[in-house]
């Protein structure tokens, strides 16, 4: 044990000498015309918060936090999120999150990949606060919907070996009047969630109790200033101003690059629990869970329970055990199609069907109120709307969620959407979708005008087509163009008109040609041998479109030499 608390000290002490040395490089910045967010608190772009800087503009007030490093080693096995990993191997306990927590960091980092994507927001930035906050929610015991099931405070910051912050909320979060605390899993201060609360989870509330709201508003939190955390600069100022201490910085830096490193879901509620914490005095027994409200001094203290009588020591009557009601999540048996129906779609275009599933209970019956999560499985560049892979949906009350709608991209081929119910390991469900290539069903000249040209010559006009597919336009199709011996036989031609390679070589077929933006084709130039006669240009796509093109080659026309003059005869004349 003690060979093993010693290399992890090194490597806090190395990771903590590389933070202090870019923290000891920073320098507050508080000159005018300075960059306020919405509580009009100064940005400090590149800069460390100044060690004067008030507990109060900090996201926590500075509230006590797990000190509790990551292993050496890193996770194992290799990265494994989400319905693709199997969930009967773990790798590393320290690695693993639970599922309703990861699902929600993963959300909101998407939702600010979205709306500001200068920040390049990592999850495992949010997931690494949060494992510092709370533990990831007390190992993550949250209900279906996220929100924590033993609210989650810590101490009164009544400036007794904390900041001092007075009641801001009149203990609506905290429920303190006097002082504020932090609160929920990313550890709040009321007054700092009154503007930077977000509602994550799109139930119209903004709950700093919940996983979804606080880590959206986290994720906002760390976003603002127009900070670009893949800059070390800014990723150091946000994370300062989340919580304004060297070694705080220097341990979520530390939980950052390990689940960089991978990580794995676990059900919730079985995450493991930090034991230190940043207040806890050295050679105490840490307390896994964060400080809870102690009674006000002047409080009565809980009178002891009188013995029976007939005297005599009796132990203690034991409590019934605490009994947590089961959430909708946990009445779910398994997963059902929704009646799905066949997904196809041509390359680029958007899916018209869209995957629905059912989570049902054991009798049959749909399960509302339950966390859906849709996974694009595969060698596919398929997206659901807004570019992601992954989708989180609520089913309704008829137990049915119905996935975000699918677009295919260039790569042809079937692919998987696999569901699966976020914070239940039961068996999910798989749908097959296929992409098939860009078609058109139909090709047609943009000009009537007629192809002509004289043995040896060169067509004047070059040959222009539009692609279509049920009337609209058919965009990037590839079309293959061969002059070809005669309607009823489609074998290239030996003889009359050609293509030039970029050699100047004759050519009679050209592939790889693709129609634009607008479904439109122009040809390259075609030449003419020393063959006069009709010939045929022949075009034909994926889907079935073709297009005989007729193309006529005539002899030149024959020149007139000019006319000998006529000379009289000169028969000699009979003599009289």
């Amino acid at each position: 044990m003690a060979a093993h608390f010693g290399r992890r000290l090194r490597k806090g002490a190395t990771n903590t000498a590389v933070a202090a040395a870019v923290a000891a490089a920073l320098v507050a910045s508080q000159g005018p015309g300075a960059e306020t967010d919405d509580a009009g608190r100064q940005a400090t772009t590149g800069t460390q918060p100044s060690s004067d800087t008030p507990a109060a503009d900090s996201a926590t007030g500075n509230s006590p936090y797990y000190t509790d490093l990551p292993p050496l080693d890193s996770p194992s096995p290799a990265p494994t999120i989400g319905p693709t990993a199997d969930p009967t191997v773990t790798g590393d306990a320290a690695a693993g999150i639970p599922a309703t927590v990861l699902d929600a960091y993963q959300k909101a980092a998407a939702e600010l990949r979205e709306a500001k994507p200068g920040c390049n927001l990592p999850w495992e930035l949010l997931a690494a606060i949060g494992k510092v906050e709370s533990g990831q929610a007390s190992g993550g015991n949250v209900n279906a919907n996220g929100t924590t099931i033993t609210p989650i405070l810590g101490p009164a910051l009544n400036g007794n070996g904390f900041a001092h912050i007075s009641d801001t909320d009149n203990g609506a979060y905290d429920g303190d009047s006097t002082y504020d605390r932090a609160v929920g899993p990313m550890q709040f201060i009321p007054s700092t969630w009154a503007w930077a609360g977000r509602d994550g989870n799109g139930d119209g509330v903004e709950d700093p109790n919940n996983i979804y709201d606080a880590a959206l508003a986290a994720g906002n939190y760390l976003c603002r200033f127009g900070w670009d955390l893949s800059v070390q600069d800014d990723l150091h100022s946000a994370i300062l101003s989340y919580n304004n201490s060297t070694h705080y910085l220097n341990t979520v830096l530390s939980w950052l690059d390990y689940y960089r490193e991978g990580t794995h879901e676990v059900p919730d509620g079985t995450g493991p629990l930090p034991g230190n914490s940043s207040d806890t005095p050295v050679g105490s027994s840490p307390s896994p869970q964060k400080p809870s409200p102690k009674p006000e001094t002047g409080s009565p203290s809980p009178k002891p329970t009188p013995p029976p009588s007939g005297g005599g020591s009796t132990s203690p009557t034991p409590k019934p055990p605490t009994t947590t009601p089961p959430t909708a999540t946990d009445t779910v048996d398994h997963l059902e199609d929704g009646g799905t129906a066949q997904l196809t779609a041509m390359a680029g275009d958007a899916f018209t069907e869209r995957v629905s599933t059912r989570a049902e209970s054991k009798d049959g019956k749909g399960v509302p109120k339950v966390r859906v999560r849709f996974t694009i499985v595969g060698d596919t560049d398929a997206t659901f709307t807004g570019g992601e892979k992954v989708a989180t949906v609520v089913t309704g009350t008829a137990g049915v969620a119905v996935a975000p709608a699918l677009r295919a991209g260039e790569k042809t081929g079937s692919f998987t959407v696999r569901a699966t119910v976020v914070g239940r390991a039961i068996a999910g469900v798989d749908y097959t979708a296929t992409v098939t290539a860009r078609a058109a069903d139909a090709l047609a000249r943009t000009s009537e005008t007629a192809l002509t040209c004289t043995v040896g010559g060169e067509f004047a006009e070059e040959v222009e087509v539009k692609a279509t597919y049920q009337g609209a336009t058919a965009d990037r199709v590839a079309v293959t163009a061969t002059l070809i011996k005669s309607v009823l036989d489609p074998t290239e031609n030996d003889k009359g008109p050609y293509f030039k390679d970029a050699n100047g070589n004759a050519v009679r077929t050209l592939t790889g040609l693709e129609t634009d933006a607008n479904g439109l084709l122009k040809l390259p130039k075609l030449y003419a041998d020393d063959t006069a006669g009709t010939y045929m240009l022949r075009l034909t796509t994926e889907g079935g479109a073709t297009l005989n093109v007729p193309l006529n080659v005539t002899a030149p026309e024959p020149t007139s030499s000019p006319s000998a003059p006529e000379t009289a005869s000169a028969s000699p004349s009979p003599s009289a």
